[in-house]
């Protein structure tokens, strides 16, 4: 069957079509996507405002139109950190219903850990061993780790790439002050979480997903998007390392002129390599490799498993 997943997330709304069925491989037959930066819309007192609301509605409008012209079946849709956390989401929530007749799940963090780990764990079976991994989105970091298709431990943070540019970061290029109070910020973050983890062990394989990670990975070697789905990808925290300090130097318009990085994302890179960088330290974490698959994907899974379940 045809099958969409919608996902509302803090930088995007996605829609990703596939043609799927349970015990196959789910395959990609559309894309559409909108840059809405829900997280940058959050006013004062955390709300997303009239002219927000009125944007996201015409973005849904607008995937549910793509969804029904590629003739899908079966609609998942969801949202992240940006509605999740928003002071007047049943208000969000209620206004893309009434509208669209769309009836988006909100997706609590761990929840979105649990499922990228999922798709992860499905990716690359079950010779990964025990997995460690790491999502960065627009408003949080996902960290998952265990070795079946459930993970033993599950955590976001408020770490994701948009949220800390838009609160940390004014500067085009940002102040050093305000880089090295971003970097504590985060390591701090972080480290409140690394002992949950440690009591289950050294992970096997870590593997990041996510924009942030790919474009990371792009900019220290790897290869292209173009390159294919099933090319070996993988970013060495020695490289990241030694990117850091060369963002923190750029504006925005010199780190979109990098290989892979697009113009929407390219403000947010630094506070992302910020982040990736003090993940794989404080974790031990030397290299990982980046998974094609991620939350869209582990949300297509967990319907199939239902559906070939029932």
């Amino acid at each position: 069957m045809r099958l969409g997943v919608l996902d509302v997330g803090s930088n995007t709304v996605h829609l990703l079509v596939v043609d799927a069925h349970p015990g196959a491989c789910p395959l990609p037959a559309h894309s559409h996507k909108a840059d809405l930066r829900l997280a940058q819309l959050l006013d004062d007192s955390g709300a997303i405002g009239d002219e927000g609301i009125e944007r996201l509605v015409e973005v849904v409008r607008d995937a549910l139109q793509a969804a029904e012209d590629k003739g899908v079946e079966d609609l998942l849709p969801f949202a992240t950190s940006a509605v999740r956390e928003a002071s007047n989401a049943d208000e969000v929530l209620a206004r893309v219903a009434d509208e669209t007749g769309v009836r988006l799940q909100v997706l609590a963090g761990a929840e979105e850990a649990r499922l990228t780990f999922l798709a992860v764990r499905r990716w690359f079976g079950w010779s990964a061993g025990k997995l460690l991994v790491l999502d960065i989105g627009g408003g949080s970091l996902e960290i998952a780790f265990g070795i079946d298709e459930e993970p033993d431990a599950a955590v976001s943070l408020p770490l994701g790439a948009g949220r800390l540019t838009a609160g940390w970061l004014p500067g085009d290029p940002p102040a050093p002050d305000d880089v090295r109070a971003l970097r504590r910020h985060v390591r701090a973050e972080i480290a409140r979480t690394v002992g949950e983890f440690a009591r289950f062990g050294a992970p096997d394989h870590v593997v990041a997903t996510s924009k942030t990670f790919r474009q990371l990975a792009r900019i220290a070697g790897a290869a292209r998007s173009a390159d294919g789905l099933y090319v070996q990808r993988e970013l060495k925290r020695e490289s990241l390392e030694a990117w850091v300090p060369r963002l923190a130097g750029m504006t925005t318009d010199q780190r979109a002129e990098l290989p892979g990085v697009s113009d929407g994302r390219a403000g947010q890179l630094l506070a992302g390599a910020l982040v990736a960088e003090g993940a794989m330290d404080l974790f031990g974490v030397e290299s990982l490799e980046i998974c094609p698959w991620a939350l869209r994907e582990g949300v297509i899974l967990r319907r199939l498993d239902h559906m070939g379940s029932a």
